[in-house]
């Protein structure tokens, strides 16, 4: 949605400001939902790591792949300051998955053919059913697996796309938060959920 209308006066440096700030405290700002505040959120990228410092946050900023975000800043003082940014502690079935994802990225950068990564929803819930506890109940289970997608979506690493059946792409925001090092001991953490999940079996 545009910042302006056909009959509305443009917007002051300040406003383009205050709107990009209030942007990045609400959520991840994404270059591809809006180009306009995209571009004024480079305009003002000094000004704005000036105005968050003091606050303990670190604007993280990706022009590549095209979104920024706020993050809290690792505190030495004896009194730190409170933090703004909320710690989510993730449950195994949503850390497998951010992983599984993380991995699918990765072997689609290298095959370079396709910018965007979109899985349907059986695709997502057969890459982590394979993990998970065996049930008799498999309404339950589709229920349960349905449950940490939706969570996956709600922490912005995959959006719903519109129609039928059920589509997802991946947010290349997840190569931010899970990184070259994590992936690389990838192989021993799928062992370690392989594990996970015989014992849960």
């Amino acid at each position: 949605m545009s910042d302006t209308t056909p009959d509305a006066a443009p917007l002051s440096g300040e406003r383009r400001f205050s709107l990009v700030l209030i942007a990045l405290m609400k959520g991840v700002l994404y270059q591809d939902r809006d180009p306009g505040q995209w571009q004024d959120l480079l305009d003002h990228q000094a000004r704005l790591r000036d105005h968050l410092a003091p606050l303990g946050l670190s604007l993280m900023l990706d022009e590549a792949e095209g979104h920024a975000y706020l993050c809290q800043r690792a505190d030495d003082d004896e009194n730190p300051l409170p933090r703004l940014v909320r710690r989510q502690p993730l449950s195994y079935p949503v850390s497998l998955l951010l992983a599984l994802l993380r991995k699918k990225l990765a072997e689609q950068d290298a095959g370079g053919d396709e910018p965007r990564l979109i899985l349907s929803r059986e695709q997502l819930q057969e890459m982590l059913a394979l993990f998970l506890a065996d049930t008799s109940n498999e309404a339950r289970l589709h229920d349960r697996l349905d449950g940490h997608i939706n969570k996956v979506v709600e922490l912005g690493f995959l959006r719903r796309l519109k129609g039928e059946p059920p589509r997802f792409e991946v947010r290349r925001l997840l190569k931010s938060f899970v990184d070259a090092q994590w992936l690389a001991e990838f192989e021993q953490r799928l062992a370690d959920y392989r594990e996970h999940a015989e014992e849960a079996r």
